[in-house]
């Protein structure tokens, strides 16, 4: 057996969009089930998001801290954000993220992991690209708005957030899935040099 996700759709009877917000939205779709029944299924419509684990030579990552209303908390993150200039490729949406919320940019890229946030509620796919060679940009800064003008920077070992992630400590997705990936990226054969280039294919966003 080939263990790899693969296309499919099964039949939907009804659809509506009972909310649409500036970006996302709630759909409610009835589908046909395998023995010919009908249900239910609201979902998020989501436009996708890229995140980046930025490394520098003392394997350190750059992450952020910044508050989440739906959770009331506060959470280190990695620099990310959502797809949603029409058109942009996810490396120059990473490279742009990387830049507004913690004003770096990078020689080296490659993607590190792809998944679906909550692919039961969700159709939001995340890329999350390793960055290196890393160099703070000089002049103008990008301005922050709402929850990003309390932003926290931080450089952490990524040893020190693998270990935090195990233990319960940090939750955000983006960053749990990519310092694990990290983790495991090196010890494959060839190590971070053999991940996939920074234009894969990715089928859940294809540009």
């Amino acid at each position: 057996m080939d263990i790899a996700d693969s296309p499919a759709e099964w039949p939907v009877t009804e659809s509506s969009t009972p909310y649409q917000g500036r970006m996302t939205g709630l759909r409610t779709e009835v589908v046909t089930m395998p023995d010919g029944s009908p249900a239910r299924r609201d979902y998020l419509v989501h436009p996708g998001a890229v995140g980046v684990i930025a490394l520098d030579p003392d394997d350190r990552v750059l992450v952020l801290r910044q508050y989440r209303h739906p959770v009331r908390q506060k959470l280190w993150e990695v620099p990310a954000g959502l797809l949603d200039v029409a058109g942009e490729p996810p490396l120059l949406a990473a490279q742009r993220e990387l830049y507004e919320e913690a004003h770096h940019k990078a020689d080296d890229w490659h993607v590190l992991v792809d998944l679906y946030n909550s692919p039961g509620s969700s159709s939001e796919a995340i890329r999350v690209f390793l960055a290196r060679g890393l160099s703070e940009v000089e002049g103008e800064r990008y301005q922050a708005h709402g929850e990003e003008l309390d932003l926290e920077l931080a450089w952490a070992p990524a040893d020190e957030l693998i270990g935090r992630v195990l233990a319960g400590d940090l939750h955000n997705p983006t960053l749990c899935a990519g310092v694990l990936a990290l983790h495991a990226a090196r010890n494959r054969p060839g190590g971070l040099d053999a991940l996939r280039p920074a234009d894969a294919p990715w089928p859940a966003r294809p540009f």
